[in-house]
């Protein structure tokens, strides 16, 4: 790959939030600075640092990390009720490591060029602009999210209250498609029960207002979302710069570079040798991440619809642990029994408590993914051109199922009953819709995005392009 022309080698910081979602694009973020002669140092705290290394993330040598104690070593269980004195704990040790990072590096002759952290850490802003150096928000979200929220705080809020739920309500926002209520963010609806994260995320944008022309780096390419990437209000500066998927399974840089790990303490790998004996596009892929925990009830409705579909399957069924708490609004923690039917399942299919997600996906067996629409999830799903069946549950999820749908048109979204439960002959139904034949519509486009997306990462495409050229103007470079 080509490496910068510079007048001397840039130094970046990042900074991420210790949760698997944000770790997993800043890491491969990292990679692809380390890939253009960039010095990287990654500040994390020491929960993430272990997970890191536990998950085997083929993490380069050349990458440095300044590890700190947040208060939670081994990890914090998310529970929503006691969420403050984690984020203060985090602020408050986050902010004193990045600080003396900066100031050692600057000792060291190494000096740091740009600190670039991820969402929910809107004080590391103000740590750079204390120590006058550049900063930039690793947005880990599709720009169109981006968007929602800062027109949300420009005043959009108040056009979304109580009638937003009624069929007929639609919201138009500069850059975006026509937007139901189910199409928004969950935390920008009246029923939002976590009001610290939309605070947070309020505190992000007024950060940015701060700052001339701040530049927004994001997970995302321009052919994807080329609307949504465009400058906002002569103010906010987009910059595409993914997909953050590692190197093997998108440009092939780096083959080896395969790991996309998160709560990897599983190493059973027998999946692969079933995916193995399968017909080519024939299984259906089962993952909601490493959050969300289905009901009782919600299970049952899925292996309903396994069932009744009637195709091989291989479904992730994580071991509940403290860690992980239920975050579908209203929706109970998971329930420790089986489900009834387990038995007559393992006849059709596979469950497992995790496996390897871009391994699977890029198996020629795979025949669709359903999946609640993490963003990082989304990406996988393009990288690899597996349509997907849609099954949002909160945060940007319902948006990236907008979009998946309407208009990259790879999946079909499902509809929940009045209890909020996905039952099982809609996804059954939603199933077929994505598997009913190879040469489906779905499966055409999907095919077209991972071409786009290959086509970004290229050493002439958009995506590296747009981040050479940001690292050369932060540097103060010659092109």
């Amino acid at each position: 790959m080509t490496k910068l022309m510079v007048q001397s080698q840039p130094h970046f910081l990042l900074l991420t939030f210790p949760t698997q979602g944000h770790i997993n694009p800043t890491l491969q973020f990292a990679k692809r600075l380390l890939r253009l002669g960039v010095k990287v140092t990654f500040v994390t705290c020491v929960s993430a640092y272990r997970r890191m290394t536990k998950a085997g993330q083929n993490i380069p040598e050349s990458l440095n990390f300044a590890v700190f104690s947040d208060g939670f070593d081994d990890g914090y269980a998310y529970d929503v009720n006691d969420y403050t004195s984690f984020m203060n704990q985090l602020k408050t040790r986050g902010s004193q490591s990045v600080k003396e990072t900066i100031l050692s590096c600057a000792n060291d002759g190494t000096p740091i060029t740009c600190l670039v952290y991820t969402l929910l850490l809107p004080w590391a802003a103000g740590v750079a602009r204390e120590l006058n150096v550049p900063s930039a928000l690793l947005w880990i979200q599709p720009a169109s999210v981006f968007r929602i929220y800062y027109y949300y705080f420009k005043g959009y809020d108040k056009l979304i209250g109580e009638g937003c739920s009624e069929p007929s309500w639609s919201i138009k926002l500069p850059g975006l498609p026509l937007l139901k209520s189910r199409d928004l963010p969950s935390f920008c609806l009246p029923s939002n029960m976590y009001d610290f994260v939309l605070t947070l995320f309020k505190e992000q944008l007024q950060v940015l207002d701060l700052e001339d022309k701040p530049k927004i780096l994001v997970n995302s390419f321009d052919a994807l979302e080329e609307e949504a990437l465009k400058e906002i209000d002569d103010k906010m500066k987009l910059i595409a710069v993914g997909p953050l998927i590692p190197s093997a399974f998108v440009d092939d840089v780096d083959p080896s570079d395969k790991s996309f790990g998160g709560d990897l303490f599983e190493t059973s790998t027998d999946y692969v040798e079933w995916m193995n004996t399968k017909p080519e596009g024939s299984i259906v892929y089962i993952s909601f991440g490493s959050i969300i925990m289905l009901s009782k009830k919600q299970k049952e409705a899925m292996a309903r619809g396994l069932l009744a579909s009637k195709r091989p399957f291989l479904w992730v069924v994580r071991n509940k642990d403290g860690n992980r708490k239920a975050h579908n609004e209203g929706e109970k923690e998971e329930d420790d029994e089986e489900v009834s039917c387990k038995e007559e399942l393992e006849e059709l299919g596979k469950i497992v408590p995790w496996c390897s997600q871009l391994e699977v996906l890029s198996h020629p067996s795979l025949g669709c993914f359903v999946t609640h629409c993490g963003w990082n999830s989304t990406m996988e799903s393009i990288v690899c051109a597996v349509p997907v069946v849609a099954f949002p549950h909160w945060t940007d999820q319902t948006t990236n199922a907008k979009l998946l749908e309407d208009e990259w048109r790879t999946g079909v979204r499902v509809a929940a009953n009045g209890e909020g439960v996905v039952e099982g002959d809609e996804i059954a139904r939603c199933i077929e819709m994505v598997m009913g034949g190879e040469e489906t519509e779905m499966r055409k486009n999907a095919k077209k995005w991972k071409d786009l997306a290959r086509e970004a990462m290229k050493e002439s495409g958009s995506s590296h392009m747009n981040l050479k050229a940001f690292v050369e103007q932060v540097n103060g470079s010659v092109t």
